[in-house]
């Protein structure tokens, strides 16, 4: 019984916090013509406004999120064509995490570099994966499953590790760069402020959020080698 409640204790922090997110950027994401700009228009007036013109402005599908190594902000479809109150305040967040690359802002730089070693991490860790359910098999040991165990725990515990310690580097973006930026450009209605505060806190959890859902895959990965 112990079991079910700390599996469903865990399985309640790690979807709750996605669950949460994705319903305050919807909660806002219309009407659509709320603002005469939409994300993208507005994110390449603040891009240019900072100096950033060479900073380029792509839609994605894979999320919004600023990309250090091409120097791109990108945006979801729905926020770079949308003139909502969530697609401008995305945008000025992704901006957000631009100027601090450009300022030279360490946390940020530190975050780069700690996401960059936890790719490797999770691609040795995926090889190992795909590889401890043979050992299972063959070797018909604990070891195989104590292997698989750790390798789940590096793979898809350093991504949220590594977001966990690095959220003031979000908030940063969202209250020190992007909500002023808003509210010091007129690009924010007066109404919008409380409401574009809960948006920025959402943006700073986001990574956090989707991180806590590959841990998902982990726990499937378990089952996988108790099965060997």
């Amino acid at each position: 019984m112990i079991f079910v409640i700390l599996g469903a204790l865990l399985l309640a922090a790690i979807t709750l916090p996605q669950i949460w997110v994705k319903r305050v950027m919807t909660q806002y994401d219309g009407p659509d013509y709320r603002y005469d700009l939409s994300g993208g228009e507005l994110a390449r007036i603040l891009l240019n406004r900072y100096g950033l013109s060479h900073i380029k402005l792509e839609v994605t599908a894979e999320g919004d999120h600023y990309d250090p190594r091409d120097k791109t902000v990108r945006l979801s479809e729905a926020n770079h064509s949308g003139r909502s109150l969530t697609a401008i305040t995305i945008a000025a967040h992704e901006v957000g995490h631009a100027i601090q690359e450009d300022t030279g802002y360490q946390p940020m730089m530190l975050r780069s570099r700690l996401i960059g070693k936890t790719r490797g991490a999770e691609r040795l860790g995926a090889m190992i994966l795909m590889a401890s359910p043979v050992f299972a098999v063959v070797a018909r040991r604990p070891l195989p499953a104590l292997i698989l165990f750790l390798a789940g725990l590096i793979s898809m515990g350093a991504p949220v590790a590594v977001h966990l310690a690095t959220l003031p580097v979000e908030f940063d973006a969202s209250f020190n760069r992007a909500l002023p930026i808003l509210k010091a450009g007129n690009h924010l209605k007066e109404e919008d402020e409380a409401a574009a505060k809960r948006l920025l806190k959402a943006a700073a959890f986001t990574y956090v959020a989707s991180s806590l859902g590959s841990l998902l895959n982990f726990w499937r990965w378990l089952k996988v080698i108790r099965r060997g």
